[in-house]
């Protein structure tokens, strides 16, 4: 009779001394509590953080991911809990698949999310090859989210801590690299890290969290896309949903849509009620501006859709939670692929939907997938 084999505290038949796990540490409290978890366990752990850009560049903020006080944190702390650690340089990479892309997308008039673009890049795609070149049994991240054995397959799950649920942002996860990931704080609230944190003497439990995108500072994202793309900042035309030419702006990427404040432009009598950005049109430079009415929408479509749940996506409607941004409430909506496009219907319309930005698929919980907003 041949007994089935057991598997450790990450669902890994193997010795959980024999199990090699890579740690991708950013720095920050939560990837430096990974390791010290997995460490005490147990593990056979490794230490990675990534350089992605030159450690003295001054447009980088301080607490920013993998900027260069941060690369001395991850070395501090894993010298403290007795780990190797390696640096990886990925900066070519980094400025090529995040920086330029996001550069690039602006010019378009898309609103891009950078971080998702790094998770799906350089992050879940570099770093785990590296990692199983390395004899790694698996990869561990400092994210809060849950992965769960389902019925048939791993599966992706919110995280505990609703207010820091990072799963919107990992939603082009695909199920080879769902297998190879372990997210040991998805059950955690971050308040419990940070205890941890001062438990084990990490130097970083209070550190704070990393805000905004790294690569931009100071939320000043036109002034570094004005730097990156100098010919693409056209000045153009201010024009009402009505038609009319209210002013002249200095560049599309100074407007997102949805955007209220900072037009640029005054209020017009037979205007009743605040102006926002309704559209970008890039080809002419044009900022559409009109009433919040005009940013309902019933219906989006969406580009590179990744899929992750057991049964595959149907040409038949089926419904779904989804997000259009990070911080929302997961809404109601019913999903169809309709010759070659995927069509996203909301039970109750939305406003303020961008290019460029993502619609993410639920099933109450589980994380399904998305999609890039067209």
């Amino acid at each position: 009779m041949v007994l089935p084999a057991r598997t450790n505290s990450l669902g890994i038949s193997k010795a959980t001394k024999d199990t090699r796990v890579i740690v991708a540490m950013s720095g920050g409290v939560d990837s430096s509590v990974v390791a010290c978890l997995l460490k005490q366990e147990g593990y056979d752990v490794i230490g990675i953080t990534l350089q992605l850009y030159t450690h003295n560049t001054s447009s980088i903020k301080r607490n920013s991911c993998c900027a260069g006080v941060d690369i001395n944190d991850a070395k501090n702390v894993a010298r403290k809990i007795g780990i190797p650690h390696y640096v990886f340089n990925y900066e070519d990479r980094f400025k090529q698949d995040v920086i330029d892309s996001f550069a690039d997308s602006y010019t378009r008039g898309f609103t891009p999310i950078p971080c998702v673009t790094c998770n799906q890049t350089v992050k879940f795609k570099d770093m785990l090859k590296a990692s199983e070149r390395m004899g790694a049994d698996c990869m561990a991240t400092g994210h809060y989210i849950q992965r769960l054995q389902g019925q048939k397959n791993a599966e992706l799950h919110r995280g505990a801590d609703i207010g820091k649920d990072q799963s919107y942002f990992l939603f082009a996860t695909t199920q080879k690299q769902v297998d190879f990931l372990r997210f040991p704080l998805g059950r955690l609230r971050k308040v419990e890290t940070r205890a941890l944190a001062k438990r084990y003497g990490l130097s970083v439990s209070d550190k704070p969290d990393s805000q905004d995108i790294c690569f931009v500072p100071n939320g000043g994202y036109a002034n570094l896309i004005k730097k990156l793309r100098p010919d693409s900042v056209r000045p153009g035309n201010i024009v009402h949903v009505d038609g009319t030419v209210l002013a002249r702006h200095d560049g599309i990427v100074n407007y997102t849509v949805g955007q209220r404040r900072g037009l640029g432009i005054g209020g017009r009598p037979q205007d009743a009620s605040p102006l926002y950005v309704i559209k970008i049109l890039p080809d002419s430079s044009t900022v559409v501006v009109g009433p919040k009415r005009a940013l309902v929408k019933h219906h989006i479509f969406l580009s590179h859709v990744n899929w992750i749940d057991d049964e595959p996506l149907a040409d038949t409607p089926r419904s779904l939670l989804v997000k259009i941004r990070s911080s929302m409430t997961p809404k109601k909506a019913r999903i169809v692929r309709r010759n070659g496009k995927v069509q996203v219907s909301f039970c109750d319309p939305e406003l303020g939907v961008s290019k460029g930005q993502a619609c993410v698929f639920y099933n109450q919980t589980r994380l399904l997938g998305g999609g890039w907003i067209t």
